[in-house]
């Protein structure tokens, strides 16, 4: 009987969980089907499925869009914001975890307060420096602006999963004569990976769909990221559906795929960083 009961009670759940369900992917599944009709059929029928597949229009989608070149500049963008935001918000969480400096707690406060403040308010004095260092039409200087926004986020995550990490692991390592980048390389990093694999999906794959602040920072096409150069695309083909959807599906499923791969490690990360804060 508490079985049925508890089994009847999850009954609503499910239903709301399966209706989010439906409106996430009825989108995706009309854009695939999209993707590889003709532009008759999709005139036709804009949302069922199609009944002859075209795959040329993403080859097609790839060469007119230059995702050849988007797509390596966007790859560029995350993967050294990536790493640059590990190895700063890595050494800075650690510090402020374990080896507490005077002022700490002050200095997390004013890392919380900066991260909700929007870049917004610093936008025009940000673009008149970006330009007088020559930072504009350059990855380096998007790089630079991705990793400042994102480090917050990644030292109050990363320093709330070290907090309550056990100190008996780096007190042998000290007692062994290991310095502190030695015991935060080799014995802190293999026990908190999972927060270091969360902040770094989050990074990149925020970093990948950035478009406002590249729109900005970027004005030559040879430096386009993927979001800007998709937005280019639907410009210049905005009447060609199938090639714009095929352009659409290629921009989010490298994300999409990494993010699905990984997502089981990725809900750990962010329940054990909310859980030790």
């Amino acid at each position: 009987m508490f079985k049925l009961r508890r089994r009847d009670s999850l009954i609503p759940n499910y239903t709301v969980l399966t209706l989010y369900l439906i409106f996430a992917l009825v989108p995706l599944f009309i854009l695939s089907f999209n993707a590889v009709k003709s532009r008759v059929e999709l005139a036709n029928n804009p949302l069922g499925p199609p009944k002859t597949i075209h795959l040329e229009n993403f080859t097609i989608a790839w060469k007119q869009g230059k995702f050849y070149i988007t797509a390596r500049n966007s790859a560029i963008l995350v993967v050294c914001t990536v790493a640059s935001v590990l190895t700063l918000a890595g050494m800075a969480s650690y510090s402020l975890a374990r080896l507490k400096p005077p002022g700490s707690d002050l200095f997390m406060v004013f890392v919380v307060i900066g991260s909700t403040l929007p870049i917004w308010l610093f936008m025009v004095p940000l673009f008149i420096l970006w330009r007088k260092l020559g930072l504009i039409n350059s990855l380096l200087g998007l790089i630079m602006i991705y990793t400042a926004l994102n480090a917050p986020f990644a030292i109050f995550l990363l320093r709330s999963f070290m907090v309550q990490m056990p100190a008996d692991f780096e007190d042998a390592a000290r007692v062994d004569g290991a310095n502190s980048m030695q015991i935060l390389t080799k014995v802190v990093l293999p026990l908190v990976w999972p927060g270091f694999l969360t902040v770094g999906l989050v990074v990149g794959m925020g970093v990948w769909g950035e478009f406002q602040i590249a729109l900005i920072f970027i004005t030559q096409p040879e430096y386009y990221p993927v979001t800007t150069s998709y937005w280019q695309f639907t410009s210049q083909f905005s009447r060609d559906w199938t090639l714009t959807s095929a352009a659409a599906l290629m921009m989010i499923a490298p994300v999409l795929a990494l993010f699905l791969g990984l997502q089981r490690r990725f809900i750990e990360g962010l329940t054990q960083g909310g859980l030790r804060m």
